[in-house]
């Protein structure tokens, strides 16, 4: 029998990140944690290496990259976290620039995060900062983070004010996408991941939205397919980070339905079991078309055609769908004011026209945000 080239462990995608003197390539394909170990010993002859990961990643994945890396003659030294967006904590990040200098990481060795964006975002910033700036790779293990988190350098942890708040931009120096990794996956966990996905044919590109439509189950299924959908998605971000690398101009893009969706975790306490990243995406998503369409801006049909498609893969869509409730109109709208994409104290939306069509919305009023979440916790959603 024939093995497709997304099973074939010597094929992968590369998808170049185009940043002047701190370019790098995302590497896209089934079981490529030998390949990892074979560039990070090209790229970093002779140096340490620190492998950040959590405790279920550990457990599942890193004996086998560190057998990988073992082959390269390559000593790795493993620091392990919690699981948990909790993880993303002053504590955490202190305490593993702590066990990074104990390992007595330089500034010639290397930093791999092997994980998901907790992981990533924590790993990240310890790097950024420590002897004030060493080199890191991603090895992300869910699909949000191969899709989104692990490429373009936005590192940080969260504050009691947010998600995010603090951190630096800090580019990797690689990042492999080893789609065979995310077999491991929960469901739950692995359309969270989904969210992220879409959202590009939502940003800009409606024919990869159709191709989503049509695709979706064949993506979370594992078949060359998940392969096409993470290369598209690591393309378009490759792209908007090449252009506005520090969010000055449409890498805010990148946030559809965030600003709901960071003010949903914020309101959950970050409480996993509650509700993970992905979903809070989702709702977001979704809130941000029926928000559009409500301005005037977006067609109900398109709207519709969201939610309809985020409802097909299991994904929630309503305010309604946070267990334990997502609080009132005016904590969700006090929880968006620490959002990062605030100016001035006024709230910028990511908004569209219609599916592909999403623009930036600076001066959205609070009252008509409020107006708008009110309805939906009553139950009036236009897409409904």
């Amino acid at each position: 029998m024939t093995v497709p080239a997304s099973e074939n462990p010597g094929v992968r995608l590369v998808v170049p990140v185009a940043l002047e003197g701190r370019a790098y390539d995302i590497h896209i394909g089934r079981h490529q944690l030998c390949e990892a170990a074979a560039l990070i010993a090209a790229m970093a002859p002779g140096a340490k290496v620190a492998l950040v990961t959590d405790e279920n990643v550990a457990a599942l994945h890193a004996p086998a990259l560190e057998a990988c890396l073992q082959q390269e003659g390559i000593h790795s030294t493993r620091i392990t976290v919690p699981p948990g967006e909790a993880t993303k904590s002053y504590a955490r990040f202190i305490g593993l620039c702590d066990a990074l200098l104990a390992a007595k990481i330089e500034r010639d060795d290397l930093v791999i995060a092997l994980g998901g964006g907790v992981v990533g975002d924590l790993t990240g910033f310890a790097a950024a900062v420590l002897r004030r700036g060493v080199r890191f790779v991603q090895i992300p293990t869910t699909l949000l983070a191969q899709v989104d988190s692990s490429v373009g350098g936005k590192t940080g942890i969260n504050s009691s004010h947010g998600k995010n708040l603090i951190g630096a931009f800090h580019q990797p120096a690689l990042v492999i996408c080893d789609t065979a990794l995310l077999d491991t996956l929960s469901e739950r966990e692995f359309k969270a991941g989904y969210a992220e996905v879409v959202k590009y044919g939502l940003i800009d590109d409606p024919a990869f939205f159709d191709w989503c439509e049509v695709n979706w189950s064949r993506i979370i299924a594992g078949g060359p397919e998940r392969d096409h959908a993470v290369a598209v998605a690591c393309k378009a971000k490759a792209a908007i980070v090449a252009r506005d690398e520090r969010e000055e101009g449409d890498r805010a893009l990148l946030n559809l339905g965030h600003t709901f969706a960071h003010a949903l975790e914020r309101l959950t306490n970050y409480d996993s079991a509650r509700l993970v990243h992905g979903e809070a995406v989702a709702i977001g998503l979704a809130l941000a078309f029926r928000f559009s369409q409500r301005l005037g801006l977006c067609p109900g049909q398109d709207a519709t055609r969201v939610s309809r498609h985020l409802d097909a893969v299991g994904l929630p869509t309503t305010l309604q769908q946070v267990p334990g409730g997502a609080g009132s109109a005016q904590e969700i709208v006090a929880a968006m004011g620490q959002d990062k994409k605030v100016r001035r104290g006024v709230l910028t939306f990511i908004l569209a026209r219609g599916i592909g069509r999403s623009f930036i919305a600076p001066g959205v009023a609070a009252e008509e945000v409020e107006a708008f979440i009110e309805s939906e916790l009553a139950g009036e959603s236009a897409a409904s």
